[in-house]
């Protein structure tokens, strides 16, 4: 259980860090999406226990909700590579 809470916790860190591309709002929705997904499917597979696919799940609803609920104020890491 603690291995699986550090892993949603590293998850949750990664997602943060890096889901704030863009300066619109679904910019930072979309690539928080493929951040945390990326992320939570490596990080399920390295723990163990949760695998990849519940990991990828998590993730990317951690990234999702970070890139919305932020504001290009917050972090902005510049327009995201589709723009």
């Amino acid at each position: 259980m603690k291995r699986n809470l550090l892993a949603v916790g590293l998850v949750a860190a990664c997602a943060v860090g890096l889901a704030a591309c863009g300066s619109r709002s679904d910019d930072r929705v979309a690539s928080g999406t493929g951040v945390g997904a990326g992320t939570g499917a490596l990080v399920g597979l390295a723990f163990g226990g949760i695998g990849a696919i519940p990991g990828a799940l998590i993730g990317a609803g951690v990234g999702a909700g970070t890139g919305a609920v932020t504001d290009k104020d917050q972090v902005y890491l510049g327009e995201p590579v589709w723009r």
